[in-house]
């Protein structure tokens, strides 16, 4: 049972030895992500610290697996619906698109962004970026190589989002698959096209330490399922930082359990599901 002290004594033998500051992360979440820590090493919370603080290459692998990887192809249909119809079109008219994937974890949403664009035919003057903690999901992010089998659930949502129109049933969109991914059964890998690997810059990015490493404003900011492990004040800090890099009248997007509250929300204003940067 990893106890409060245990908990301290990690996040201080990270901070001793690297900028990595895990201090305001949820304690019932990290907890157990350090219990899976300790078990999965075959330590107690005193070897584990020391071994971080002698081994760079084993601090960074504790950092990669402590932190939540979870994405798919078009995840939550309804949110990429509601991209499709509300919010993509009121950006068509600006001269550039800039976008921020911030968490961004193994790609699979920078690249449903992608495709998106391209089917609205937006993909031209987007400028699309992407940031993690983990460096090794960066680089899959970039290879954009997955498992088929696994994840053929893709290509469900893909058919609701991109083939389907959920204001005319009857309409069928003829968008083949092979337009996107190059999906090999016999290795069971699916990969996203050339084009569009190329178009992300990817970076590595703390949310707890870094600011906007871009040095650009936004038009759109997506950011899911990542503050739900931070406390109430490291939710604020990072919500200020997308305020400050929103355009006025920007889109903020979360996961769908989680909401802006506190000061901050005053900056916003939330419709079905996004947030809109207010003009003052």
């Amino acid at each position: 049972m990893v106890t409060d002290e245990d908990v301290q004594r990690f996040i201080s033998a990270i901070k001793m030895v690297s900028t990595y500051n895990f201090t305001d992360y949820s304690e019932r979440s990290f907890k157990r992500r350090i219990e899976k820590l300790l078990v999965d090493n075959h330590m107690d919370i005193n070897q584990l610290s020391l071994k971080m603080s002698k081994d760079k290459d084993f601090l960074e692998k504790i950092v990669r697996d402590i932190t939540v990887n979870t994405t798919e192809l078009f995840r939550d249909p309804e949110m990429w619906i509601t991209l499709k119809y509300q919010i993509l079109p009121k950006l068509k008219k600006n001269k550039s698109i800039f976008i921020w994937h911030a968490g961004c974890s193994s790609g699979q949403e920078i690249y449903s962004m992608l495709i998106l664009l391209n089917e609205l035919g937006m993909l031209e003057q987007a400028k699309v970026f992407a940031t993690d903690i983990n460096s090794e999901m960066l680089e899959s992010s970039k290879k954009a190589t997955y498992k088929y089998r696994f994840n053929l659930g893709y290509l469900d949502n893909f058919d609701k989002v991109i083939r389907e129109n959920p204001y005319n049933f009857e309409e069928k969109i003829d968008v083949p698959y092979e337009k996107y991914f190059d999906i090999d059964k016999v290795k069971d890998t699916i990969t996203m096209k050339k084009f569009l690997r190329e178009k992300a810059v990817f970076r590595k990015h703390d949310l707890v330490n870094d600011g906007n490493i871009f040095y650009s404003k936004f038009d759109l900011i997506l950011c899911r399922n990542v503050i739900i492990y931070f406390n109430n004040k490291l939710q604020n800090h990072v919500i200020d930082l997308f305020s400050n890099s929103l355009y006025r009248d920007g889109f903020l997007i979360l996961g769908a359990h989680e909401s802006i509250l506190g000061p901050v929300a005053n900056s916003f204003d939330r419709t079905k599901g996004f947030y809109r940067k207010k003009q003052f």
